[in-house]
């Protein structure tokens, strides 16, 4: 299951979102639309994800993991075929809405809600950690192997033609593997109805540990995102080529997968959200740090490793937290409540970037972002205080 869960995240992210920076110029040249307009078919979707996050959560917790994913990715399929037949920005936008829904269904966080309901209890909590570890190092090549496969399809067939053997293979893959490997444990149901999850998801909501976790994790998520989006942009601006600049945003996402073993390790001797806290802390120094040094090679390299090493610990964290202090019965209603905030951050944050960069210079954004990191740090170590016995 966890192999399954694998390859369909690998696959999901690469089709679903990354592979859209490779359509990007060839879509607004046949459509006839600027790249802004464009553009604006991604932020609707995450937007959408967002929304649909905890509707996803609350169907998770009560029916597991295989309907929904299957129908996600059913619906993931139909929506970037539908995506390769788009001829104006109305038809674009429809198909961006249905990945937006898809990809709340698909994408991390139900994968890592059957995780958790799977490697359930304080014994499980090793296994827990290391199929979320097993299945975001998988994943995290997504970019690195989608984006060069997306260039050479559309290189030889043109942007229609390559979503098409996008979108399909999406579904030969992701179709089969959701419906007939994913399942839950027989107890799950009947634990799930002892906690009474409704109850267990509203007294968490009111109380301040959950909106501790609320609050770092969507102002990290708004942090990697905008580093993501603007870091080539950056770089170039400072005076680096645009390969060196591409070459040396290439390293976030190998850096992604050794933060995550880095910060799995470190689990097994000190608490995860210090952990976390630390490594926010250090990308919070490298963010700072760039404007100063970002003009010269080794300085470049050296700020974007110390942000990279906590590229992707947010994504492995987070599971962890919500399933040691609240159990699984309510894990993904919970996790659907926080990821309305974070992915919306994800959406928003290099849009207001992006102004503030233009109203102010690229200084205040890189202070910005480090500021973002310093709040999920400061967060995570309030949130320990209250952390359980």
């Amino acid at each position: 299951m966890v192999a399954a869960l694998a390859v369909t995240q690998t696959i999901g992210y690469g089709v679903l979102y990354y592979a859209f920076s490779v359509f990007l110029a060839p879509m607004a040249r046949d459509l006839r639309a600027s790249g802004t307009q464009v553009a604006g078919a991604l932020t609707l979707a995450v937007l959408t994800t967002a929304l649909c996050a905890p509707a996803a959560g609350r169907w998770l917790d009560a029916r597991g993991g295989r309907g929904l994913m299957t129908a996600g990715s059913v619906l993931g399929t139909l929506a970037v075929l539908g995506w390769s037949q788009a001829h104006d920005l109305l038809q674009l936008y429809a198909a961006f809405l249905g990945i937006g829904v898809a990809s709340a269904m698909v994408l991390y966080e139900p994968a890592f809600a059957v995780i958790v309901a799977w490697f359930d209890g304080p014994a499980h909590g090793r296994g827990r950690a290391n199929a979320l570890l097993a299945v975001t190092i998988v994943a995290g090549f997504a970019s690195a192997v989608f984006l060069p496969l997306s260039g050479l399809l559309v290189e030889r067939y043109g942007w229609r033609q390559a979503l098409v053997v996008l979108g399909i293979g999406y579904g030969v893959a992701a179709i089969p593997l959701h419906a007939l490997v994913l399942r839950r444990p027989a107890h799950h149901a009947a634990r799930a109805a002892a906690k009474a999850r409704d109850d267990l998801v509203r007294e968490a909501v009111r109380a301040r540990p959950f909106w501790l976790l609320a609050t770092a994790f969507t102002a990290h998520s708004g942090a990697v995102a905008t580093i993501a989006v603007l870091l080539v942009t950056y770089l170039v601006h400072v005076g680096h080529s645009p390969v060196f600049a591409s070459t040396v945003a290439g390293l976030l996402g190998v850096l992604s997968v050794t933060g995550r073993v880095v910060t799995t390790g470190l689990r097994r001797r000190w608490h995860a959200a210090p952990v976390a806290a630390g490594v926010f802390a250090v990308q919070g120094a490298g963010a700072l740090l760039l404007p100063v040094v970002a003009a010269h090679a080794a300085g470049a390299v050296a700020c974007v490793l110390l942000f990279g090493i906590g590229f992707g610990v947010g994504t492995i964290t987070l599971p962890h937290l919500l399933a040691e202090r609240y159990g699984t019965a309510a894990y993904a209603g919970l996790s659907g409540r926080i990821a309305l905030f974070a992915v919306a951050d994800k959406a928003l944050a290099p849009l207001a970037a992006v102004a503030l960069a233009q109203a102010a210079g690229y200084g205040w954004v890189m202070g910005a972002v480090a500021a973002a990191c310093g709040i999920a740090a400061l967060a995570l170590l309030a949130y320990h205080r209250h952390r359980l016995p």
